[in-house]
C-alpha cells in the first residue's frame, strides 16, 4: 500500500508512517519545510516538498500518483491565526481531495476534531473558534465528493504511550486519547474500506481496536 500524508511533520503522521513502513508499506510525507525531510526519512517514509498553502491542484495530483490512500493531518499548528486555519485546516483538506479525486484515488482519511458539531461557545477564543470550523467545514466539504472518506475526530490529544484500546464510535464523548493510539487508529482504518462514509469519534477506553473498527461498521 502506498500512502500519502499531508502534514507529515506532524507527531500523529511520523507516527503513521513509522506504522506503515514498519508493516512493509510505503509512505509518503508532504511537508514544506525542506529542514524536516531527514526526520521523515527517519520514520522510512519519502518526504516530499509541497507547501499546501502555496500549490495547484495538477502539482499536488502528481504527487499522488500510484497511491492507494491519502491522509490529511495537516494543522496550521500551535501559534498560527485565525486566517491560517481557514487555508491550511479547510482550504488544504479540500485541496488535497481535488488532488485526490484527479489522480484517481478514492481512499481518503481526514483527521478532524471532537467538538466541531456545535458552534463555539460564547467567549471562546478567536482562533480556537476559527480551528474549530475550519474542521467542520473541512468534514463538510469531504462528504460532499465522491470519495471513500473517513472523518476521524479525535479527542484531547495526549503524549502518553499507546495502550491499544479505545472507544471509537459516532459520539464517544469527551475525553482524551495519545496520538499514538490515533496513529494504530488510522492505520487499522485503512485496512477497513467498510469505515468509509463513517465519522468516528476516537477517545481512550477499553476496546481493542482491531475490535472497535469492527464494531464501528456494523
Amino acid at each position: 500500500m502506498r500512502v500519502v500524508i499531508a502534514g507529515g511533520h506532524g507527531k500523529i503522521a511520523l507516527l503513521v508512517q513509522r506504522h506503515l513502513t514498519g508493516r512493509g508499506d510505503t509512505a509518503v510525507g508532504l511537508i514544506r519545510n525542506p529542514q524536516q525531510a531527514a526526520t521523515l526519512r527517519a520514520a522510512g517514509a519519502t518526504p516530499v516538498i509541497c507547501d499546501l498553502e502555496h500549490t495547484g491542484v495538477a502539482d499536488l495530483a502528481a504527487h499522488l500518483d500510484t497511491a492507494d490512500a491519502v491522509i490529511f493531518a495537516a494543522g496550521a499548528g500551535p501559534g498560527s491565526g485565525a486566517a491560517r486555519k481557514d487555508t491550511v485546516d479547510r482550504a488544504g483538506a479540500a485541496l488535497l481531495a481535488d488532488a485526490a479525486t484527479r489522480a484517481g484515488v478514492r481512499r481518503y482519511l481526514l483527521v478532524s476534531s471532537m467538538g466541531v458539531d456545535d458552534p463555539p461557545a460564547a467567549g471562546t477564543d478567536d482562533v480556537w473558534a476559527a480551528y474549530l470550523r475550519a474542521k467542520r467545514a473541512a468534514e463538510d466539504d469531504l462528504r460532499g465528493r465522491d470519495l471513500a472518506a473517513t472523518v476521524l475526530r479525535p479527542g484531547r490529544l495526549t503524549d502518553d504511550p499507546p495502550t491499544a484500546r479505545v472507544t471509537l464510535t459516532r459520539h464517544a464523548g469527551p475525553g482524551a486519547i495519545s496520538r499514538a493510539d490515533v496513529a494504530h487508529v488510522l492505520v487499522a482504518l485503512l485496512d477497513e474500506p467498510a469505515t468509509a462514509g463513517a465519522t468516528l469519534e476516537l477517545v481512550s477506553g477499553p476496546t481493542p481496536i482491531a475490535d472497535a473498527i469492527r464494531a464501528a461498521t456494523t
